[in-house]
């Protein structure tokens, strides 16, 4: 199996309360090879960033490399005082996101709406 690239983009959205979250989208495969994808999108967030929002909704494969990059990035949002809501989760990796103790860090939402409408509660 060949490895995918992992591709990320960065959007804005504003959700109901107007305020503006940031939303990183990836793309593809996210595993050891994705380090500088991933984290050097979150270490490039305006410092102002406070929402975030993470789609992984085409994200086609992820490892446990991957998912201990995506540990980092949570551990680093925390410390920065940024809240993160996740979407886009296969129930798979909704599990799995659970098990390994991500849920401490995020809450996991099945599409981006709820995950947008989750910043208002």
């Amino acid at each position: 199996m060949q490895e995918k690239s992992t591709q990320v983009k960065l959007d804005e959205v504003q959700c109901e309360t107007g305020a503006p979250i940031t939303v990183i989208r990836f793309a593809g495969d996210i595993t050891s090879a994705s380090e500088a994808a991933v984290l050097g999108t979150y270490q490039g967030l305006p410092k102002d960033a406070k929402r975030v929002l993470l789609d992984f909704s085409k994200v086609e494969y992820l490892n446990s490399s991957g998912i201990a990059l995506v540990i980092q990035m949570m551990i680093a949002a925390s410390k920065h005082g940024q809240t993160i809501k996740t979407f886009g989760l296969t129930p798979h990796f909704q599990k799995v996101f659970t098990m390994v103790g991500i849920t401490k860090y995020t809450s996991l939402h099945p599409d981006e709406q709820t995950a947008c409408a989750a910043f208002t509660t």
